[in-house]
């Protein structure tokens, strides 16, 4: 136990849940950020998140911390997926979930609805637009394109409470600090719609989305979330460092739109430096909290070092499984209590210091930006 009680979390960037009973191995598939089939004689759960999937989670559904994960799935199945899905979910004790309803199905199953995830979790739940779907979904001449783009972006985004690009999957964050041409959108745009208008990667389209991404929340005050950092083998690491995006970050300054760095580990300490060299950039950990198991703590500490405590956000990142939700909470709870705990008694802060920054971290930075 700390002596500091992290209080209720927002959740500013997370998924929605599988409500069906699930295969062990497609259970475990969806516990690591690989698409590929595990190596042999090797599973999931032998892994930082497999480990404190098993120290969390457990206790939810009624057994021992740490039971093996045999006997967790043979409880889960027991129960069923739609109570395992409740306890899990309960404990994680969400106040509010800022949902991205860009991904609609994990482990070949479909992901709830917004209305009925918010039932199960007993939280507030709003929703989160996935810039490069919208796109997608459009059809039209290349001239007319870009124009329609942002019409459907500024329907789509009307009652939500953010963007959110993938940018850093289908082609990297050096995005140029000029908005590309409209002869380049267009003559780009006609390239795609000729290929068979299917999944979004060409550079100037997507730059291009991203710039009216950035008009379309300057009109509607509106954060834009970008995914930085670590993902699945559809990434190429190195071009999601945030570091990247440093232009169009200056470039973008006097749009005042809030930019908000997700995840960035490995690349958490340039996110940090972002967001205190820029007034309009926020960051958080999200999911790395879950898969650093025991590291937890550390690797918030050094985003800590350099991003201005008003500027980190809380996220669990959670996909596909409520376990995630229920570790991601319990990581961030335990992990900033170990850290403040070891500040003061090292003298570096005052209780009250620690939990005010416990508040804003948790809670009160989502809700300012966000205006919940």
């Amino acid at each position: 136990m700390h002596s500091l009680d992290v209080p209720a979390l927002v959740d500013h960037h997370c998924h929605s849940v599988v409500a069906a009973d699930l295969a062990d191995g497609a259970l475990a598939g969806l516990l690591t950020e690989s698409d590929r089939p595990p190596a042999p004689g090797t599973s999931p759960f032998d892994s930082a998140l497999g480990l404190a999937v098993r120290r969390w989670c457990p206790p939810a559904l009624g057994l021992p911390a740490h039971a093996p994960a045999a006997d967790y799935l043979a409880r889960r199945a027991e129960l069923g997926a739609a109570e395992a899905t409740r306890r899990l979910l309960s404990a994680a004790a969400l106040d509010t979930c800022l949902v991205d309803t860009g991904l609609a199905g994990a482990a070949g199953h479909p992901l709830l609805p917004l209305s009925e995830f918010a039932e199960v979790a007993g939280a507030r739940v709003r929703e989160v637009i996935r810039l490069e779907s919208v796109a997608e979904a459009v059809s039209a001449t290349a001239g007319a394109w870009p124009l329609l783009v942002r019409d459907a972006l500024g329907a789509s985004a009307t009652g939500a409470v953010a963007v959110k690009s993938v940018l850093a999957y289908r082609h990297g964050l050096a995005v140029p600090a000029e908005r590309p041409a409209p002869a380049a959108v267009t003559a780009a745009a006609g390239e795609w719609l000729r290929a068979g208008h299917g999944r979004l990667t060409h550079p100037v389209l997507l730059h291009h989305l991203l710039w009216t991404a950035l008009d379309v929340c300057a009109e509607l005050g509106l954060p834009l979330q970008l995914h930085t950092g670590f993902g699945d083998p559809d990434l190429t690491l190195h071009r999601a460092d945030p570091s990247l995006l440093t232009d169009f970050v200056r470039a973008a300054e006097p749009s005042g739109v809030p930019l908000v760095l997700l995840h960035g580990y490995p690349y958490h300490r340039q996110a940090a430096w972002l967001a205190q060299a820029f007034p309009q950039v926020y960051t958080d950990l999200g999911l790395t909290a879950s898969y650093v198991g025991p590291r937890a703590a550390a690797v918030l500490g050094e985003m800590l070092e350099l991003a201005p405590f008003g500027k980190l956000l809380f996220s669990t990142d959670a996909y596909g499984l409520p376990e995630l939700y229920l570790v991601g909470a319990a990581q961030f709870r335990h992990g900033l209590g170990t850290l403040l705990d070891g500040w003061r008694a090292d003298g570096a802060c005052s209780a009250a210091d620690a939990r005010r920054l416990a508040r804003q971290v948790a809670a009160d930075n989502a809700r300012r930006l966000y205006r919940l």
